[in-house]
């Protein structure tokens, strides 16, 4: 197939495209490597040293003979995203091309309303690309577990069968998200969904848990092609930021009482994932969506992991519980399905204590790269937080 990635310079498409690649598919990167310059605007870095997009091209094509596309183009900017697309005219585009971090969006007016414009009318964009020049084209949209919130209720995939007043009906799973990113994605959801209805267009949203491991078979098969290691406490997970403050013998930072239960998912199943809704397209007219995690854990559960992993190497470290700066529910019932992509194949990669070594390990071999200072919480849900904004200003324009 002929793939778009959007978003591939990332922490996800970056491995997604050289899988692609590796099973024979024609792949083109479209990104506006924005998320590098996030880097500048927060005071972060991955904390493995990332190769500039090119050089990683270059890479995999000396090691492999394969070629990757390059085109450096904003999703939000509507006549090069129809140029590209009519071009390359796409089977398929994987758009993992959004901003994608909770806590960024909610600093302040001006990185909730960037973050939105970027996500829904990048979305917006492509979908009217694929309407007017490859109505065919398969759009996998990575969504995330977030737009459900932690209800009361078991979270299914996308729908939900109703019954009210003695009739039936199967509808779109009730949304709670919670930040303005979150949100985001859930405006990205109806927009899909009314396209499909509307336009007859076919689409596979992939509501994404919590993504562990940083490594695939591809990425690590030479230091030009790893991916990012966030680890910070903007755009970094917890178990991120735990492995890291383990390796430095630094308190493990639970906010709140660590209750808080999520899906979480291996990065190399993310690709496998990715890779099965390719091979296994929606049918035109329809909105198909997955759970895309393996494993369900409390984020304290996580941090004791992390203690006990780092104990038996001789890593001095602690637990630690801050006062939580999001809002959200630290003890709920949670429950989700997650079964669709275990019925095309998928065949996870649970989480081992040998995973969460390896990811200690790495941060222990490039503890020169750690900034400490970066793992505090700074952005509270309620009050905001503004970040480290260089002079440029130019920081919180379109991504890809």
């Amino acid at each position: 197939m002929r793939i778009i990635i959007a978003g591939g310079d990332g922490f996800c498409g970056w491995p997604t495209a050289l899988r692609l690649s590796t099973a024979g598919h024609q792949v083109v990167l479209l990104d506006n490597l924005i998320r590098r310059r996030w880097d500048e605007e927060l005071g972060t870095a991955s904390l493995l040293p990332i190769a500039e997009l090119e050089e990683r091209v270059a890479a995999w094509e000396e090691l492999t003979g394969a070629s990757l596309g390059i085109e450096l183009v904003d999703l939000t900017q509507t006549e090069p995203v129809y140029d590209v697309v009519e071009r390359i005219q796409p089977d398929a585009i994987v758009h993992f091309g959004e901003q994608s971090s909770a806590p960024y969006s909610m600093i302040d007016a001006a990185h909730a309303i960037s973050t939105q414009v970027n996500n829904v009318v990048g979305t917006l964009n492509l979908l009217f690309a694929i309407r007017d020049l490859v109505p065919n084209c398969h759009l996998v949209k990575l969504g995330t577990m977030g737009e459900y919130g932690t209800p009361n209720i078991d979270i299914e995939e996308g729908y939900l069968e109703v019954e009210h007043h003695g009739r039936r009906d199967r509808l779109p799973y009730p949304k709670q998200p919670g930040s303005f990113y979150h949100l985001s994605k859930v405006h990205d959801s109806h927009n899909i969904l009314f396209a499909c209805r509307v336009w007859g267009l076919r689409a596979t949203d992939l509501n994404q848990g919590v993504v562990y491991n940083v490594q695939t078979p591809e990425t690590a098969s030479d230091p030009r092609l790893v991916t990012r290691y966030d680890y910070d406490s903007v755009f970094g997970t917890a178990l991120n930021r735990f492995c890291v403050q383990a390796a430095m013998q630094q308190p493990i930072t639970v906010y709140g009482d660590g209750g808080q239960t999520r899906g979480f998912i291996d990065l190399r199943d993310t690709v496998s994932c990715v890779q099965l809704a390719l091979e296994h397209p929606a049918p035109p007219g329809e909105l198909r969506v997955f759970n895309q995690f393996t494993e369900q854990w409390s984020v304290r559960s996580l941090a004791e992991r992390v203690l006990r992993v780092a104990t038996a190497r001789g890593l001095s470290t602690e637990i630690v519980h801050l006062d939580n700066p999001r809002v959200e529910a630290e003890s709920h019932y949670y429950n989700a399905a997650h079964s669709a992509l275990l019925d095309l194949g998928l065949e996870p990669h649970p989480l081992t204590d040998e995973t969460v070594a390896a990811m200690i390990e790495l941060a222990v071999a490039h503890r020169e790269r750690i900034n400490f200072e970066t793992t505090a919480p700074t952005i509270d849900w309620r009050t905001g937080g503004p970040p480290t904004v260089p002079a440029s200003g130019d920081v919180l324009g379109s991504t890809v």
